[in-house]
């Protein structure tokens, strides 16, 4: 197809294989949530886990930012936690945060987790992206996701996502077997939920790993990146893309690329052009405008939205924030983010062409 005259989700999916494009797509990590007066609406009646699991609630607050923003993605809105819920543990989510109440401590923890039929026990999450796709058509992304192998274990472990992985990590060197298990079986079961959103409609997916920066580059490899990789080659027959998020990314990103992943997502502290030139167009990049800036002006998110372009030339990138978007942040400067990104005209196909010859 020629350049320009794409859809949204012929865009996204050209940027995703590093194929031309007339200019980058845009979407914004937690696009939908706290910031957006329209979620808070739809908050103030129903609890988190109620949003989560009742697919019509889900399916309204993940289109919001598509008619509030004009993202270029939609991705459904969930919780990567619902995994650990249907493996057994037991999920609550108050509004200091969400706790898992019967953390892992032990082997014979692990080995009551349970596999699960995500048609069944997570039909929720399906049957929101069926909606979000009837709703939106055909010509615009859905994003699913999950939580890559060692983010999950690591809330599995501590019982609750506040900030803390001591008792992860202390695991991890004290008892590396128990925590290999561990990584193996939500890997298994990670596959299959994920295959499962793609047969709902999800045209991409995305694994988010928060805590991938606590790794050493050895732990990674050693742990982290054969779970991944069991993950990436599980869906490689969908031919769906596949995204990779990893907060604290610059050590890893070799490793990451080798996880099969087609697309690279990183935080602010990687910079752009060097990740790169360390990986050539061998998979596309999205990131990476610390979120902090949009809660300044409209213009420094304009400004920050054009740099991040520039440091790739718009080959192989999905302009995003290098991580969540922050729940303070002004409706205004999100748009002033997704605006300014959709309206940096690239290269034509000719240069852009040369511009892949000469960096592979």
């Amino acid at each position: 197809m020629p350049v320009g005259h794409e859809n949204r989700k012929e865009l996204f999916l050209r940027a995703c294989r590093c194929e031309p494009v007339d200019r980058v797509p845009v979407w914004i990590m937690r696009q939908a949530g706290r910031y957006l007066p329209e979620y808070q609406a739809v908050r103030a009646k129903h609890s988190f886990l109620e949003i989560c699991k009742t697919p019509d609630l889900a399916a309204e607050v993940s289109l919001q930012p598509l008619h509030t923003l004009s993202v270029d993605a939609i991705i459904v809105f969930s919780d990567i936690l619902v995994v650990a819920e249907a493996m057994g543990l037991t999920l609550d989510v108050p509004d200091s945060g969400p706790i898992l109440s019967n953390p892992i401590r032990n082997l014979a923890a692990v080995e009551r987790l349970r596999e699960f039929d995500p048609e069944r026990e997570t039909r929720f999450v399906g049957d929101a992206i069926r909606a979000i796709c009837r709703a939106a058509g055909p010509d615009v992304p859905v994003i699913g996701f999950a939580a890559a192998p060692w983010t999950l274990a690591c809330y599995m472990i501590e019982g609750q996502t506040r900030g803390d992985i001591s008792t992860a990590k202390r695991m991890l060197s004290e008892q590396p077997q128990l925590v290999q298990v561990l990584l193996d079986r939500i890997a298994k079961v990670t596959g299959a939920y994920l295959k499962a959103q793609i047969a709902a409609g999800a045209s991409v997916v995305q694994l988010f790993d928060t805590w991938a920066g606590e790794l050493t580059p050895g732990e990674y490899e050693e742990f982290e990146l054969p779970a991944t990789q069991m993950i990436f080659e599980s869906l490689a027959e969908s031919g769906v893309p596949r995204i990779l998020f990893a907060k604290g990314s610059a050590k890893h990103l070799t490793a990451m690329a080798a996880t099969g992943a087609d697309v690279l997502s990183v935080d602010w502290k990687t910079d752009l052009a060097d990740a790169r030139r360390e990986l050539g167009h061998r998979v596309a990049l999205q990131g990476n405008v610390d979120p902090s800036i949009l809660l300044g002006s409209a213009e420094d998110a304009r400004r920050a939205a054009r740099a991040a372009v520039e440091k790739t030339g718009g080959v192989g990138h999905i302009l995003n924030l290098g991580h969540g978007i922050l729940p303070g942040t002004p409706v205004e400067n999100a748009k002033a983010f997704v605006e300014a990104g959709q309206t940096v005209r690239l290269a034509q196909r000719a240069v852009i062409n040369a511009a892949i010859e000469k960096t592979n």
